[in-house]
């Protein structure tokens, strides 16, 4: 299963350190199978998007993968893909880059050629400005784009577009995490995969820690010493840490984390899938990627 890492501690901006995978130190970790891409997404003090991202189809793109990146922004993405559809090419490795904004994703939703009409549709036009790569994850941000354009609310552009493939094309799983320069959205839609959020206040629940992240997978690990005095809100697939804090997103809830560490959430996609898939519905590829161990032997 992928996994996905988002942080906010805007409007501040802090320094982190990522690893995206954990050094070969063990023969339990060698024989671990490695995920298909890994990527880090962060914005510089203008506003600029940068991103580091690399599919892992070699052993240095491996060793890309565990060398310690240290950034500074308001908000960070980090992904760890399991490929379901495309290839292991940089076009294909989240996070994505649209309008300014990044995005990861972890599910599937079949139906392509659909998506890929609605969104050219939804744009007037072609989709080529924004989708270069043949994945599931890059359409759906392409379609939440198209409604961000024409809305002007990336709030209402999510809910239309997870609305509309909701009720149009077959889908697993769509949880999802968008940053902006100043502001962090997530969903998790429906129920297939878990999305957790913690409200971390300065400190830590102790008061007085730094941030010393690790998922449970051996695949994210982030330190920041910043975060031993400002708040943050973090998103993950999995409690990264036995804070008690940490809460299970519901089906369908949107989170919005937007200045000053104001979080709002609300149940914005209330309706299961029209076209829901079980994992016996997916091809072998897409199965193995969705699997809550996938990347262990």
């Amino acid at each position: 299963m992928c996994r996905l890492f988002g942080l906010s501690a805007s409007p501040h901006r802090v320094a982190a350190t990522f690893w995206l995978l954990d050094a070969v130190d063990s023969l339990a970790e060698q024989s671990r199978a490695e995920p298909d891409g890994v990527g880090l997404g962060v914005f510089t003090p203008e506003g600029t998007a940068l991103v580091h991202k690399r599919p892992i189809a070699a052993y240095r793109d491996a060793e890309f993968a565990r060398e310690a990146k240290q950034t500074t922004s308001e908000t960070f993405l980090a992904h760890i893909r399991y490929a379901s559809t495309g290839g292991l090419r940089t076009e294909n490795t989240h996070p994505f880059l649209q309008d300014g904004r990044l995005f990861a994703h972890n599910g599937v939703v079949t139906g392509l050629d659909r998506l890929r009409a609605a969104v050219a549709g939804a744009l007037g036009g072609s989709v080529a400005d924004l989708v270069h790569g043949d994945t599931d994850s890059e359409l759906v941000f392409a379609l939440i784009t198209a409604h961000a354009r024409r809305h002007g609310d990336l709030g209402r552009a999510i809910v239309a577009a997870v609305d509309w493939i909701g009720t149009s094309i077959p889908v697993y799983a769509l949880n999802l995490i968008i940053t902006t320069p100043t502001d962090l959205w997530a969903l998790r839609y429906p129920d297939t995969h878990p999305l957790y959020v913690l409200a971390r206040p300065a400190g830590g629940h102790q008061g007085h820690r730094h941030l010393e992240h690790a998922s449970a997978s051996g695949r994210v690990r982030v330190r920041s010493g910043d975060l031993a005095a400002v708040p943050a809100t973090v998103v993950a697939s999995e409690p990264m840490d036995e804070d008690p804090l940490w809460r299970l997103l519901d089906p369908g809830e949107l989170l919005h984390v937007g200045a000053g560490q104001r979080l709002t959430g609300r149940i914005a996609v209330p309706e299961a899938p029209r076209f829901r898939l079980r994992s016996t519905d997916l091809d072998q590829q897409a199965a193995r990627s969705q699997l809550p161990g996938a990347g262990t032997p």
